[in-house]
């Protein structure tokens, strides 16, 4: 067994952790929204048609932030299609997914089913086929007083009082040839400015997210947020960052679990590139970043579409079964959104249910939790408070595309309650940690938590607990050092009582 070194010290601090770093993503993709958390008929489904086991799961995985309706989705969308009576709402083809959207949930729907889950609604703005006029409209529809057309319109449509969203994203990677309504930076950047400036005359409380590029591979990553981000440096409040990660494109788990490593550089990247704009602006501003997509994706063996059913409303596509392999990625990219707490304000977990999901269903029948769930649950309950630098001395590994990686991917963050130190072990072989123990007087091990197992198995809905945390002994505190065995490949929650 190889052994790790840490050093964890009150003092070292990274930063506060920001409640909305725990959020999730619901886009009218799949099954996400029709089967998903709004299932009419469902047993469990209350009169409003949402699924109550899905939103238990939902309560339990605890998203703070909700980015919605899209996505690709959005680019196409008439955010008015989805107001008023259901029986009036067209049906609309759906061109960024190949489906027949129904529009039976919408905005209000949408915005009811957050404040049950107890998450905050996040909404992003049509800037592919549409742009200003819908977006200032869709704030006023959102946050305005009665008294006004849109304001009026939500009254009519049984909702008095203003929704009052924060959050706003304007529009969705819209550098990508992929999207509907696909533009250049300076194309983006100018139509971004003007809605954004017409959004905030509507609601000066607002925030806006500018998109970033599309993923560090796209040949406009870099030049992209450069441009961007001086036409909108007036009305962007942060700048979104997306990536996912595909096992099938990687030469082994060695590499595959390496993978978070691109999501480090890619938020030094935007982070420095937004300093160089602020600079060059005489701006004293440290512009914030979005990571409000972010997952493991089977793109390769999972084809995000069905051919044989062009059309069809709510297809089950990209319906990923999550194995132990990508719990353990999905661990190390929390641990590295966590070490950029400084700049990283805000992340969402693409998707919640049935789509790259931690949660999935079955039309009429049972819902379960993923792998990748828990590492989700485990940081959004463990992580709020202080991120505490943590720089593992450890062994290193070669990774195909990456060089040397550490086998240990490690944060911690200090609360009233105690320190949670969060660790991968990306070994094949147990790992022997002391971490030692700065300014924590009288510390003591509350609780190993560990998920683990054989890296293809996964929760299904005939096994759905297959793969869970367990809670396992051996950890201890000798004096000022934690000494403890982290499993073979493993995600560890070791917590620490004051």
């Amino acid at each position: 067994m190889r052994n790790v070194d840490v050093r964890l010290h009150r003092d070292f601090a990274i930063g506060a952790t920001n409640p909305r770093l725990f959020g999730a993503f619901v886009e009218h993709l799949g099954r996400c929204v029709y089967g998903g958390i709004f299932e009419p008929g469902h047993a469990t489904a209350d009169a409003r048609g949402f699924r109550q086991d899905v939103l238990a799961l939902v309560r339990e995985l605890a998203p703070t932030i909700m980015r919605y309706p899209g996505g690709n989705f959005v680019s196409g969308y008439n955010w008015e299609d989805g107001i008023g009576p259901a029986a009036e709402r067209p049906r609309r083809l759906d061109l960024a997914w190949m489906s027949t959207e129904t529009n039976q949930f919408g905005t209000n729907e949408f915005i009811d089913w957050c404040r049950i889950a107890g998450t905050e609604p996040m909404l992003a703005v049509n800037l592919g086929t549409r742009g200003i006029d819908a977006a200032r409209a869709l704030v006023e529809y959102c946050n305005g007083a009665p008294g006004t057309v849109w304001a009026d319109r939500r009254v009519a449509n049984g909702v008095r009082e203003p929704h009052g969203v924060r959050v706003w994203c304007l529009g969705n990677e819209m550098d990508g040839p992929w999207q509907i309504g696909a533009k250049d930076a300076v194309a983006y950047g100018k139509l971004a400015r003007e809605a954004g400036k017409a959004m905030k005359l509507v609601d000066p409380s607002i925030e806006l997210v500018a998109c970033g590029s599309s993923n560090s591979a796209m040949p406009t990553f870099g030049a992209w947020e450069d441009t961007v981000l001086d036409l909108t440096w007036d009305v962007a409040d942060h700048v979104s960052l997306h990536t996912y990660y595909d096992p099938e494109k990687y030469a082994d788990a060695d590499a595959y679990l390496a993978c978070s490593l691109d999501l480090d550089r890619m938020i030094s990247v935007v982070a420095a590139t937004a300093d160089a704009v602020a600079g060059r602006r005489r701006s004293r501003r440290r512009l914030s970043l979005s990571v409000d997509e972010w997952n493991v994706w089977h793109q390769t063996a999972n084809p995000h579409s069905d051919p044989s059913r062009p059309f069809a409303p709510a297809p089950a596509i990209a319906e990923d079964t999550h194995t132990m392999a990508d719990a353990l990625v999905v661990g190390c990219l929390l641990i590295t959104l966590l070490r950029h707490a400084d700049r990283v304000r805000m992340a969402c977990l693409a998707q919640l249910v049935n789509v790259i999901p931690p949660i999935r269903t079955v039309d009429g029948g049972p819902t379960w939790r993923q792998t990748t769930f828990f590492p989700f649950a485990h940081a959004a309950r463990f992580g709020r408070g202080t991120v505490l630098r943590v720089e593992p001395s450890a062994p290193a590994y070669e990774a195909a595309g990456e060089g040397d990686v550490s086998v240990l991917a490690a944060t911690a963050v200090a609360s009233a309650d105690g320190v949670a130190l969060f660790a991968v072990n990306r070994a094949a072989e147990p790992l022997g940690l002391e971490a030692r123990l700065c300014e924590l007087p009288g510390a003591r091990v509350a609780e190993h938590l560990v998920l683990d197992g054989d890296l293809s198995a996964a929760n299904t809905a005939a096994e759905p607990d297959r793969v869970a945390p367990r809670v396992v002994p051996g950890a201890v505190v000798d004096g000022d050092a934690l000494r403890v065995r982290l499993p073979p490949r493993s995600w560890n929650v070791i917590r620490l009582a004051a």
